[in-house]
């Protein structure tokens, strides 16, 4: 029976997880990072029962700012990226994101087991704080200075889902909440920290490995930018643009960087040239705004579907880091009237086999081999 549970356990955190890396931090994660950071504070509790209340209100807060998902609209498919890691996700907000979430838990948690309510603030305050910063450590693009820039800042230094970095988080924040030993709460703290700090150097690993590659093809590179993989921070996805044979094209190729280094060579595709891809498409029309603002949430990463001729998308994307299958897109439709928009859709499908081939990325072996 518990073999039984375990595996469903696994199973569902690794489709689940799937399903929350299109857009944002599997929760469970945000969660237990707030956690962690609050357990920081030991000399606000002084019992059991109140560190109980102190852990789930600080993981509750570092959900909150993923509430900004329904802000969304039937009419404009596209509003909710423009909202999604914006000012809920601002370091400006979190003073406020934080009283807010004291405001909700004091009464539901923290009153009932002691706490006050500057307590609880603090509690809240820290935990909303570490969601934008752990965003940030993505790829994703998170807008931390709004409403002073609308810049999307992402430090490519974390995979969106990483059970490496979250089970054992869960474990040392439970150890610290059973046993009250605040040494736990600083082996929790030391091993969050690690993980920024060897993604960084992973990063910039991958990044020589990269400019390596498209130097060995003879290419002049315009723009380069590695990802972490689907769970690790072994396996990175590699993205450049260059000019070649007269025309722009993205290269995407997967390398890994552990105790060796190879790559794992993708393929390329031509970058978006909207008036040659889309010679119909009226430069006024509401379609042809949302192309731009599809480029700045894709930061200009943008290139036509090879199975769709009238989409395009983010080729910033995809479950297998070799591979040209992006998330998202938008459909333009010629038959559309001027003011409607155009369509957003996604692609999440995960092909048999995936995983095993990932996997075998991560521990470097040849995709060939047996």
């Amino acid at each position: 029976m518990l073999k039984l549970a375990l595996s469903k356990a696994k199973k569902w955190y690794k489709y689940r997880c799937f399903d929350f890396s299109a857009d944002r931090m599997d929760p469970i994660s945000q969660g237990i990072v707030a956690t962690t950071a609050a357990q920081q504070l030991p000399k606000l509790v002084t019992h059991k029962r109140q560190l109980f209340a102190a852990s789930a209100l600080a993981f509750l807060s570092g959900l909150a700012p993923d509430a900004d998902i329904v802000i969304r609209s039937a009419e404009d498919p596209l509003l909710f990226l423009e909202y999604h890691r914006q000012f809920t996700h601002s370091l400006i907000f979190i003073p406020l994101g934080g009283l807010i979430c004291a405001l909700l838990g004091y009464y539901l948690l923290g009153k009932r087991a002691g706490l006050s309510f500057a307590v609880c603030y603090a509690l809240c305050t820290v935990g909303y704080a570490t969601h934008g910063l752990l965003d940030a450590c993505t790829s994703y693009g998170t807008l931390l200075l709004w409403p002073f820039s609308d810049a999307r800042i992402a430090w490519h230094t974390l995979p969106i889902v990483d059970p490496f970095l979250t089970f054992p988080l869960i474990a040392f924040c439970v150890a610290r909440t059973k046993t009250g030993n605040v040494h736990w709460s600083r082996i929790a703290l030391v091993w969050l920290l690690a993980f920024p700090v060897a993604g960084y150097l992973q990063r910039e690993r991958a990044t020589a490995v990269a400019a390596e590659l498209a130097e060995s093809r003879g290419h002049e590179v315009e723009r380069l930018e590695v990802r972490p993989g689907f769970g690790n921070l072994l396996v990175w996805k590699s993205i450049y643009e260059t000019h070649s044979d007269g025309e722009a094209r993205y290269f995407v190729d997967a390398v890994h960087v552990g105790a060796g280094e190879k790559v794992y060579p993708g393929t390329a595709i031509k970058v978006l040239e909207l008036a040659d891809d889309f010679a119909w498409l009226d430069k006024s029309s509401q379609q042809a705004k949302d192309v731009e603002r599809f480029r700045w949430f894709s930061d200009n990463y943008l290139s036509v579907d090879p199975n769709n001729p009238n989409r395009i998308v983010d080729m910033r994307y995809s479950m297998m880091p070799h591979e040209i299958k992006p998330f998202w897109g938008i459909e333009l439709v010629p038959q559309h009237p001027a003011t409607q928009h155009a369509v957003y859709s996604v692609t999440r499908t995960v092909e048999p086999g995936a995983f095993s081939v990932l996997g075998r990325m991560i521990l470097g072996r040849d995709l060939t081999s047996q």
